[in-house]
């Protein structure tokens, strides 16, 4: 049951939608819960905690991915096994954008230029559970979809980093950022496997170099993770003579028995379900929008994040393999059309760039609704499937 919960993003959904309720019947209080600041004078409240704290993990598991992704074995490597999702990757950044830009030119209003940002995003957990309702688990486009996801947030990080920092950049606190990122190759060539000591140490120098930058410190694991041993520890003597562990016992049994995972290892079984679960507070304090927030840049985060993913996502993919560079055995044009649709699915990095791109207001609540009505991509998705015959595995 738990893990059917965090298989399905049941945490981040069932925030969203207590958020949704929640605003919509008391907006006075839902506010005071997670905006009124601890102390007068301070800007610290659940938000920015939520915003700052826990975020930190959630972009380090993402992180994550990227990293297993570009490891030998991993989806992104080789290079050339990559192209093509890569190219489909930047086409679902693109694509939104071009779509935004003129949809905000023909409909919208200068003062929604900052939002172009918020349509790039694809949501990995909501886009990969609905690849797995529409394609089955083990159709490539699947893989294709989570793998595009993970790039494509990536390429959201590096947006929130350059286009939005929290007040005017200072770069000079970076070096802080270096030198987490140096004590934490220090610490990997020393073997040092703690997990902690890198999150703290090194996430820490990181997160007071981006704060002070004015760069959103919920990045600062992300330089951190890369970094991370590896390889797994040894496992004691006294555990391989204890009874339980015997020369008709794989090392494996005995490594489940006896968890000595390296630090990204840890960081992975450890902090994932912390995240996963961790999501309902994210969506709690992110979506408690009023319903009578809409207006018209809903609409073009709306359109813009769906229609452009698709055309993105379809059109440089389509590029990619007229210049010979193949989609994944099993992916055809249906299949890629499908999943761009899917991948249309902003939610929580979208809900994210939206408080980094406006202020609070009805600008940023209208723009969130946005966001969260880019989750009607599966209903698109799962009708177009049908419509073109793809077939589930």
């Amino acid at each position: 049951m738990v893990n059917k919960m965090r298989e399905y993003s049941i945490p981040l959904i069932l925030g969203v939608i207590g958020a949704l309720i929640w605003a919509n019947i008391d907006i006075a209080s839902y506010n005071k819960i997670f905006f009124e600041p601890f102390n007068a004078g301070s800007n610290v409240n659940l938000h920015w905690l939520i915003e700052n704290g826990f975020m930190v993990f959630f972009f380090g598991t993402a992180m994550v991915e990227i990293v297993k992704s570009l490891s030998p074995g991993g989806a992104l490597n080789p290079i050339k096994k990559a192209i093509n999702p890569v190219l489909a990757t930047f086409g679902g950044v693109l694509g939104p954008i071009g779509v935004y830009f003129l949809l905000n030119a023909l409909i919208g209003s200068p003062d929604f230029s900052n939002g172009w940002g918020i349509c790039t995003a694809t949501d990995i957990a909501i886009s990969w559970l609905a690849a797995r309702v529409i394609f089955g688990k083990d159709h490539p486009a699947t893989s294709f979809l989570l793998l595009l996801a993970v790039a494509d947030d990536a390429i959201g990080l590096a947006i929130i980093a350059i286009f939005y920092p929290e007040d005017t950049p200072q770069p000079i606190w970076l070096l802080l950022c270096v030198a987490g990122m140096l004590a934490a190759y220090v610490m990997n060539k020393m073997k040092i496997g703690n997990l902690w000591a890198y999150i703290l140490i090194c996430g820490g120098l990181s997160w007071i170099g981006m704060y002070y930058a004015n760069i959103s410190p919920a990045l600062s694991l992300v330089l951190i993770v890369p970094f991370f041993p590896r390889k797994a520890m040894k496992m004691n003597k006294k555990i391989l003579a204890s009874p339980y562990v015997n020369n008709d016992v794989p090392k494996v049994v005995a490594r489940k028995r006896y968890p000595h995972l390296s630090a990204f290892e840890q960081f992975e079984q450890l902090i994932g379900p912390f995240v996963d679960f961790g999501l309902i507070f994210f969506g709690l304090a992110n979506a408690g929008v009023e319903f009578a927030s809409m207006g018209t840049i809903t609409l073009i985060v709306t359109v813009s994040t769906i229609l452009g993913k698709t055309i993105g996502i379809f059109g440089l993919s389509e590029v990619g393999r007229l210049a010979g560079f193949d989609r994944p055995d099993g992916m055809g044009r249906a299949e890629t059309l499908v999943a761009g649709i899917t991948g249309g699915m902003g939610l929580t990095v979208a809900l994210f760039v939206a408080g980094a791109a406006f202020e609070a207001g009805p600008l940023l609540e209208a723009s969130k609704m946005g966001a969260l009505f880019t989750v009607s991509a599966f209903i698109f998705a799962f009708a177009v499937a049908k419509l073109l015959k793809v077939k589930k595995m």
